[in-house]
């Protein structure tokens, strides 16, 4: 799958992804794939995508045909999402079954989102959460976090904490590699 990062720290936000994709038991990794980043860029926003391959080319198709959607606040975020949700049934053909007791239908999107406003996650019943400090996931979020929670306050930009998340879940997670992709923004000064 992947491991994707956010990051918040001396007034920086930070977003990083591995590059490596795989299906089943093989790996496309970023000498063989010419658009292995799995980070979009939206209106200074960027969101880094998990899950299935599709997720980035149906999301870069909704960014552009719908000038509207907003990912300034936790808030604005779940109203993007749930306007999206029968977009993503009607024209993309979202398959929203996970389990037959899901309170909700899944959108079967896992994202973080870093912009100047802050760091966010949303998951697949459009639960949307805003982080103090960082934030993984993805199948090597396990040792990014560890690695992110080890060396937070020992290094002094969020984009080293970023780094430090993705080269952990590189080397451990068998569903992610290097090189990484790394972007980082200052927050907005309230």
């Amino acid at each position: 799958m992947t491991t994707l990062v956010v990051v918040r720290k001396n007034g920086e936000v930070s977003i990083a992804a591995d590059s490596l994709t795989t299906f089943g038991d093989t790996r496309l990794s970023a000498e063989f794939d010419r658009a292995y980043d799995k980070i979009v860029h939206h209106r200074g926003t960027y969101i880094g995508l998990c899950g299935s391959a599709a997720h980035q080319l149906v999301f870069e198709s909704l960014l552009a045909k719908h000038e509207d959607l907003d990912f300034s606040t936790k808030r604005s975020i779940f109203e993007t999402f749930r306007k999206l949700h029968p977009i993503l049934k009607e024209q993309h053909f979202l398959n929203p079954k996970e389990e037959e007791d899901d309170p909700y239908e899944s959108t079967q999107i896992t994202a973080l989102i870093a912009n100047t406003n802050g760091i966010f996650g949303v998951y697949s019943m459009r639960e949307v959460f805003e982080y103090t400090q960082f934030w993984a996931v993805g199948t090597g979020r396990e040792f990014a976090l560890g690695a992110m929670h080890s060396l937070y306050r020992r290094l002094d930009s969020a984009a080293s904490v970023a780094e430090a998340g993705i080269e952990a879940g590189a080397t451990f997670d068998k569903n992610s590699g290097l090189p990484l992709t790394l972007f980082t923004l200052k927050l907005r000064e309230l």
